[in-house]
C-alpha cells in the first residue's frame, strides 16, 4: 500500500495543478425585457392595421420629435392602428438617422428603434435630404470670452458603487479633452457641486428634471443645452470602464456616452451620421469615443477653432443618405424642445 501511494501522489498533485475542466466564465445574458425589447411584433405591419401594443411605438416617436406632443399626456388618443401619421413619422426617422427611407416599419427601421439611446430628441425633418450635424433652436452656447474656462464636477450623491471615482474621473477627463482639443475651450474639474458649469450625476428613474430614466436599457443617458449644463446617466444600466473587466453583454461603455453627452452640454444637438458621436444610439458593449468631422465641423461652428487643431487629425465620416441641402434651415418643434439642423 505504501508503494501504491507513492506511484499515485504525482497524479494526484498534477491533477490539482491541471483540472479537467476550465473554469466556467459566466456571462450576464441580455435582459430581454428592457424598454423596446418587444417592439419586434411590428415588424412589416401594415399600413391601416390594428396592432396591439402600437400605441407605444408612438408614445416612442412623441418622445423622440416625430409626432406632436400633444398626445403625450392624453393617452386616450394615443391607439393601436398604424396610421398615416404614424407612417409619416416613420420616413421622418428613417431620414433623420440616416437609413434606407422605406416609409415601412422594416428590419432595419426596428432594429434602430430598439437601440439604446440618448434620451434627448432628434432634430426631426421632412422626408428629403437629410442633414448633417444640428444645434438646439436658438443655437444657444457658453457665450463667454475665448479661450473660454468651463468648470465640471460629480454629484456627491449620484454614484455607482461599483465603478472608482478615479475610473469615473479619468473618463471624464479624456472624453471633455477630446472636445477641447477641438475648440477653444478648457475645462477644469472642481470640488465645487453646486457652482461648477457642468453637473455630473448618475440617477435613477425620476429624478426631479422631468425626464424620468426608463431602466435597463432603452434611455441612457441625457444632457441639457447651455447653459444649463446638466449631464445624467441611468444608474439602471450597467455601466463599463473596461470590456475587459466587465462582462455583461448589457453593458454601456461610459466613455462614449460621456462623449456623447458633453456634445449636448455645449450645444449640438443629434447627427444624422451613424459614424458621428452625436448620433443618438450606442448598442451595448460597443465603444465610440473619437470625435468625426461632422462632430468637429458642427462644434467648431458654434465656438471656431482652436488654433493647435488640425482637421488631419480627424477621420473622416460617411455621410448620410442623399445629398446636403446647399441652403436653408429646416425646423421641427420637438417633445421637449425646439432643435435646428445647420
Amino acid at each position: 500500500m505504501h508503494h501504491l501511494l507513492l506511484l499515485l501522489l504525482p497524479l494526484l498533485t498534477s491533477a490539482s495543478r491541471f483540472p479537467l475542466h476550465e473554469p466556467t466564465v459566466v456571462m450576464t445574458p441580455p435582459d430581454n425585457n428592457h424598454t423596446w425589447a418587444d417592439f419586434d411584433r411590428f415588424l412589416h405591419a401594415q399600413r391601416g392595421a390594428e396592432v396591439p401594443g402600437m400605441s407605444e411605438l408612438k408614445k416612442y416617436f412623441v418622445r423622440f420629435g416625430y409626432l406632436p406632443t400633444f398626445n403625450a399626456t392624453n393617452d386616450d388618443t394615443i391607439d393601436d392602428i398604424y396610421d398615416a401619421r404614424l407612417a409619416y413619422a416613420v420616413s421622418i426617422y428613417q431620414t433623420k438617422l440616416g437609413l434606407p427611407v422605406t416609409g415601412t416599419l422594416d428590419s432595419v427601421t426596428i432594429s434602430s428603434i430598439k437601440s439604446p439611446r440618448c434620451g434627448l430628441p432628434d432634430s426631426a425633418v421632412g422626408p428629403g435630404p437629410a442633414r448633417r450635424f444640428a444645434f438646439f433652436d436658438g443655437q444657444p452656447r457658453w457665450a463667454r470670452p475665448a479661450p473660454a474656462t468651463l468648470t465640471y464636477a460629480f454629484s456627491p450623491d449620484g454614484v455607482v458603487r461599483y465603478l472608482s471615482m478615479n475610473d469615473v474621473r479619468a473618463v471624464f477627463r479624456r472624453a471633455f479633452d477630446r472636445w477641447a482639443a477641438a475648440i477653444p475651450v478648457r475645462f477644469i474639474e472642481t470640488r465645487d457641486y453646486v457652482s461648477a458649469d457642468v453637473k455630473i450625476g448618475f440617477f435613477s428613474g425620476d429624478h426631479g428634471d422631468g425626464k424620468p430614466f426608463d431602466g435597463v436599457l432603452g434611455v441612457l443617458a441625457h444632457a441639457f443645452s447651455p447653459d444649463s449644463g446638466r449631464l445624467h446617466l441611468d444608474m439602471a444600466e450597467t455601466w463599463a470602464v473596461d470590456f475587459g473587466n466587465e462582462k455583461s453583454l448589457v453593458a454601456v461603455d461610459l466613455e462614449s456616452v460621456a462623449t456623447h453627452e458633453i456634445g449636448h452640454v455645449l450645444g449640438l444637438a443629434h447627427s444624422s451620421v451613424k459614424e458621428a458621436i452625436m448620433y443618438p444610439s450606442l448598442s451595448p458593449r460597443a465603444k465610440k469615443v473619437d470625435l468625426r468631422l461632422d462632430d468637429v465641423e458642427g462644434v467648431q461652428a458654434l465656438y471656431g477653432s482652436n488654433p493647435n487643431f488640425r482637421f488631419s487629425s480627424i477621420e473622416s465620416d460617411t455621410s448620410p443618405s442623399g445629398p446636403s441641402p446647399s441652403s436653408g434651415i429646416l425646423d421641427r418643434r420637438m417633445g421637449t424642445g425646439e432643435v435646428h439642423d445647420s
